[in-house]
């Protein structure tokens, strides 16, 4: 599919709009714009709820947005209903629900060409290049970027899921996970959660997902997940227990910091694969034994980044909201809090500073 280069709006709506806009680092602010109006191929979501990623902590508080664009709307995991679209685009798309691909590949690289649009060397990105969805409308560059609800029992939280659990799947499909094999996964977010789920749906046989911080390990525990608390138990000791003394065929590295990558290392049995999923916030170290024992097991060391949005082999968004719409895939239970747009600003200070402790937290539009 040919892909257009993505426009910047150029006409508005004769009605406001709330959006939540970060106007320079430490200042995030719900702000009253004008409604954009969709041109050409665009398509104008009325969003019903996008989620809070981690990477848009950082993004308010200290790094500021990708290419230091202010004021900004950001917010890159969301769905909705289209309800305008531009002249170019299928006026049958109107009426429709479903989620965002918020990347915006160039096209034309490399990487485009093969299909790989998360490895694109020119992108764009709602909600960190371009404006998102802490809003009430986000003007989406065409019906490409847009994922249908499998069905009306798809719900609009469900959809704002749609983002980070893909990238949970991605690291399942890239660990190459199929039934019978035992996997660990580190860390238990939002994202390390839905990779346990997934591993299960792909047919694991034990998924154990290991985690430091006591009260997540408790309600992981609480949500159904087999979880080793490591800041209580040795847990290459118990993965070592439970797989008879091979260790795990894949290991899902989700935290990004050295301990739990050289831990990794030690669960995964020989010949097995470790998936980098964490992204790392710091220098990543691990000791001479770990290191040795990535040789002498020769273990596949797999990196991945976002994920795969081509139809070949498959589309993981098309799949993640197709086993949410079956209920195969829980999200919802997931989320600890819920904000207005009004309201967004100050929880997102709470998560900054930590006087606010969530699973996963969202915007929900008003009904």
């Amino acid at each position: 599919m040919e892909l257009d280069e993505y426009l910047s709006p150029s006409a508005y709506r004769d009605e406001e709009m709330k959006a939540c806009r970060v106007h320079k680092i430490g200042d995030f602010e719900c702000d009253t714009v004008r409604v954009p109006k969709p041109v050409g191929k665009q398509i104008l979501l009325k969003v019903e709820a996008c989620g809070v990623c981690g990477s848009d902590i950082p993004r308010i508080f200290t790094l500021g947005t990708s290419r230091q664009r202010y004021p900004l709307t950001i917010g890159h995991e969301f769905g909705g209903e289209v309800v305008e679209v531009g002249p170019d685009a299928d006026p049958a798309l109107v009426g429709q629900r479903g989620a965002v691909f918020p990347l915006i590949p160039c096209g034309h690289c490399d990487q485009c060409v093969a299909g790989d649009y998360a490895m694109c060397s020119d992108y764009d990105y709602l909600g960190s290049r371009s404006d998102g969805g802490f809003a009430e409308y986000c003007l989406v560059p065409s019906a490409w970027h847009f994922v249908p609800a499998s069905g009306p029992e798809t719900t609009g939280e469900m959809l704002a899921m749609t983002e980070p659990c893909t990238v949970a799947q991605h690291a399942v499909r890239k660990g190459e996970v199929v039934p019978g094999m035992n996997v660990v996964v580190f860390g238990a977010g939002p994202i390390g959660i839905m990779a346990s789920r997934w591993a299960r749906i792909f047919g694991a046989d034990q998924v154990i997902v290991s985690e430091v911080v006591s009260a997540k390990a408790a309600f992981a525990a609480e949500h159904g997940v087999d979880v080793v608390d490591s800041s209580k138990e040795d847990l290459v000791k118990v993965v070592m227990e439970r797989t008879g003394g091979k260790g795990a065929d894949v290991v899902i590295e989700g935290t990004g910091v050295g301990p739990a990558l050289g831990q990794a290392i030690e669960c995964c049995r020989t010949k097995g694969t470790v998936v980098l999923m964490g992204t790392p916030s710091r220098d990543t170290t691990i000791k001479l034994g770990q290191h040795s024992q990535i040789l002498r097991k020769e273990l596949r060391i797999q990196g991945i980044w976002n994920s795969h949005y081509a139809a070949t082999p498959i589309n993981e968004w098309h799949y993640t909201v197709e086993q949410m719409g079956t209920g195969a895939m829980q999200v919802t239970d997931l989320i600890t809090h819920r904000s207005d747009l009004e309201g967004l600003p100050a929880l997102c200070q709470g998560i900054y500073d930590r006087s606010i402790s969530i699973c996963k937290a969202m915007y929900v539009a008003k009904q």
